[in-house]
């Protein structure tokens, strides 16, 4: 079996490269070459599994080269996660952000039709399409109602999935994945913003975490979990779209409190709004909020019903909330020890 993974070097590419060598996958992955050469969450892979990937630098954004890839190598499976995939960076440049996740996946899609039709395509959707759920939980069958232009460009690229999918009878499935994070999250990501603070005030740090809506809720899995259910898609015997999540709704406050009660720490919140704190026992300001972070339009209230993926696919999470708080922490906090 072949695979090619477009954005391999992201933190599900990470975990996906892992899951297919292991089940004895031929591994291609699609990186966009830059000035550094620097090749993601690949370059934390193990060597001996680093270099059974085969790398095609590339651009998403550029048909012809996805065509003569998918023309040459005509791969079983095609995971498509390459994207931008940051919810607030979307409102400062939306016009990239739709180059990259519209005209990127209808490259892919038209790659697939034109040169490699027996090839299957997971799709990385997102439970951002739902926006702000007046119900909960949300499944497939909830209404789409997307407020970024990350979401809007991710609802493009589903329906371009499920248009193709049904125009020309190719396999393609979308996965509506809730967030999912993990040690290799980017630190841009509030979860990760919040380990390595937490990781570095554990080592004597006195600055305090920096975050936006302490109110947001959202439905926050492991990585490695999330890519063992986008292979599970994919062996099926008809393409169909799935929920992927936990079932479990936490605020960004919660997730702050769990991280910081990883290394002892009891957190007390005081103020409101933009002046509200998060202090120590001993009265030490640990978490400010700054407007900064604070999205345009938010969107939460994310609960998700895997129930049909559960059915379906014998798909359920292994790692719950605070087993995956405890894990981010404690790796960053290794991961320091040893720089």
């Amino acid at each position: 079996m072949k695979a090619v993974i477009t954005g391999i070097s992201g933190q599900d590419g990470y975990f996906l490269s892992k899951l297919l060598l292991s089940k004895g996958y031929e591994v291609h992955g699609v990186l966009r070459r830059n000035s550094s050469m620097t090749n993601g969450t690949v370059a934390h892979l193990p060597e001996d599994i680093r270099k059974q990937i085969i790398i095609h630098y590339g651009d998403i954004t550029d048909g012809n080269f996805l065509s003569n890839l998918l023309g040459k190598e005509r791969p079983e499976e095609i995971y498509h996660l390459a994207a931008q995939s940051f919810v607030g960076y979307s409102f400062q440049n939306a016009l990239s952000t739709y180059d990259a996740n519209i005209g990127g996946t209808l490259n892919v899609c038209n790659a697939i039709k034109d040169y490699s039709p027996d090839t299957r395509m997971y799709f990385a959707a997102t439970s951002e399409l739902f926006g702000q759920p007046k119900e909960k939980p949300q499944n497939e069958n909830t209404p789409f109602l997307p407020r970024s232009p990350y979401a809007v460009s991710k609802l493009a690229g589903l329906w371009t999935v499920r248009t193709y999918r049904d125009a020309y009878k190719l396999y393609m499935t979308n996965g509506i994945l809730f967030n999912h994070e993990s040690e290799v999250r980017g630190p841009e990501f509030v979860t990760r913003k919040i380990s390595l603070g937490v990781a570095n005030i554990y080592r004597g740090s006195g600055m305090p975490i920096m975050l936006g809506n302490l109110d947001a809720k959202k439905d926050w899995g492991y990585a490695e979990d999330y890519v063992r259910g986008m292979w599970l898609m994919m062996q099926q015997d008809y393409p169909d779209d799935f929920v992927l999540g936990t079932g479990e709704q936490h605020t960004v406050r919660e997730f702050a409190e769990e991280a910081f009660r990883v290394i002892g720490i009891n957190i007390t919140w005081k103020g409101s709004g933009v002046n509200e704190v998060g202090l120590s026992d001993d009265g030490k300001t640990m978490v400010k909020v700054s407007r900064d972070f604070y999205r345009p339009l938010e969107s939460d209230n994310y609960m998700a019903d895997y129930s049909k993926a559960k059915n379906k696919l014998g798909w359920e999470p292994r790692v719950k909330f605070r087993e995956l708080v405890k894990l981010m922490v404690e790796s960053d906090i290794k991961r320091m020890n040893n720089e």
